[in-house]
């Protein structure tokens, strides 16, 4: 069996799928490994790491993809210039029939580049679909990958904020704690809490999901939301929110703006698969924010949860910075690998027979048909398939 991680192509992606750890898992399982030169320079990993593991590793990958039992991918394989794509290489078109792809394949960004792996017969699975379950724990990217990125929003913005977080006191008077609000109140907005609180400020979070309020207050964070009907079914079984009524947002902006005023950072990490980032922050609520204050849009990817945060930049509107940084796991790309590696090396384990080592699918498996985008030559997965298909 071989298994080959490519390097990734994107200009903002620095994470890597394998670590020289993960790789002598994957060769005690039976399998071999070919990496490509240069996999992981953006998360301080050398090629002779990799070869000390026991890995091959080649200059030119095309070849050894030809050959791939499984590809491990951070992001998904493209060529284009959109969102998911990068320069170069397409890796998915490299591969063989009946290989495996797995990774964070974003495949409502671009349903016809899961068509295409169809039609080239590869099973691909898309690592961001996977049920929330306890099995399952140990495989959620999602999760691994937003703890990290909850934790460095804070850092951003305490970058760029102009005051200190803590409060002080001093012979020459006292210094106020910055005041921070989390909007989201999932892994990573429970980690930006959990980050801002060992900093010093004071925090306060809302959600639409009443069982957030618990983990907030657990943290030492107050929780504000509106109450209402509706939100005893904003979660969905997988634990995520759901879209909410148009009255009810309307209530929610009101409340955000309220608190907003007196707020020197707003943390926004609200998403809802498979939609557009829901909006929280409007330009009106920015101009009535304090100079100095400072939003950061973990959301920004998705279409933002402030209507001013531009991907990639950090934009100054009436002295209210709005941080949109790209890919912010990958801003601490040696540890978001470990972890993401990790999370790889906990799905494919079980794909294996330890007698035999050779694959062993279990295509009726709940992770299997919850991740499994396409297979046998046929997108399967239900929210994936043309809307003429059923």
């Amino acid at each position: 069996m071989k298994i080959v991680v490519p390097k990734e192509r994107r200009s903002d992606e620095s994470r890597v799928a394998a670590t020289p750890e993960s790789v002598k898992k994957f060769i005690a399982l039976g399998f071999g490994v070919t990496v490509e030169s240069g996999a992981g320079a953006g998360a301080n990993i050398l090629d002779q790491d990799y070869a000390d593991a026991g890995a091959a590793v080649a200059d030119k990958i095309e070849g050894a993809l030809g050959e791939a039992d499984i590809v491990l991918k951070v992001r998904r394989p493209g060529a284009g210039s959109g969102n998911g794509g990068g320069k170069g290489l397409d890796e998915a078109a490299a591969m063989k029939k009946g290989a495996l792809l797995i990774g964070m394949l974003t495949p409502l960004e671009d349903l016809p580049q899961v068509e295409a792996y169809a039609k080239k017969g590869i099973d691909a699975f898309a690592l961001e679909f996977l049920p929330r379950i306890t099995r399952a724990q140990g495989m959620d990217v999602l999760s691994s990958q937003a703890n990290l990125a909850g934790y460095k929003s804070v850092l951003d913005a305490t970058a760029e904020f102009g005051r200190a977080m803590p409060m002080m006191m001093t012979a020459a008077g006292t210094i106020a704690p910055a005041k921070v609000m989390v909007l989201g109140v999932g892994v990573a907005g429970l980690q930006a809490i959990a980050t801002a609180k060992r900093l010093g400020a004071v925090v306060l979070a809302t959600d639409v999901r009443p069982a957030a309020k618990e983990q907030v207050e657990s943290l030492g964070a107050k929780f504000v939301m509106v109450e209402s009907d509706e939100t005893e079914q904003a979660e969905t079984a997988g634990g995520y929110a759901k879209e909410m009524s148009e009255d009810y947002k309307r209530k929610q902006a009101e409340l955000v703006r309220e608190t907003l005023r007196k707020q020197d950072i707003a943390i926004c990490t609200a998403l809802i698969p498979g939609r557009p980032a829901p909006r929280l922050i409007s330009a009106e609520m920015v101009g009535e924010m304090r100079p100095g204050s400072v939003i950061v849009d973990l959301a920004v990817e998705s279409g933002g949860n402030c209507e001013l945060s531009k991907p990639g930049e950090i934009v100054e509107v009436g002295g209210v910075k709005i941080i949109g940084h790209r890919n912010v796991p990958g801003r601490l790309a040696a540890d978001a690998s470990a972890l993401y590696a990790r999370n790889l090396l906990n799905f494919v384990t079980p794909l294996v027979d330890a007698e035999t080592k050779s694959l062993k699918i279990d295509w009726e498996d709940e992770i299997i048909t919850g991740t499994l985008l396409t297979r046998g030559g046929a997108v399967v997965h239900p929210s994936c398939k043309p809307a003429d298909a059923g």
